[in-house]
């Protein structure tokens, strides 16, 4: 599925909703990426501090892959 995230903490929720969906732990998704579950829990309530290379390793270990385009247009005003 495809999200457009906008936001830092649309990343932290999509993160969780990933990590619950594939059965772990913050503890057991925490070491397959080299970070504490303390670690994880902030970066999942406040994904504004998480590194590149941290956001890669997590959507590695989730299965899930980022992708940078270009936004597309925003459509126009309807007029009244």
């Amino acid at each position: 599925m495809k999200h457009v995230l906008l936001t830092p903490i649309q990343i932290g929720h999509l993160l969780q909703s990933a990590r619950k969906a594939a059965g772990l732990s913050q503890t057991e998704l925490g070491y397959r990426v080299g970070l504490s579950q303390s670690r994880l829990s902030k970066l999942e309530l406040n994904p504004g501090s998480v590194t590149v290379d941290q956001l890669l390793a997590l959507c590695g270990s989730l299965g899930l892959e980022l992708t940078l385009q270009k936004r597309s247009p925003p459509a126009p005003a309807s007029e009244w």
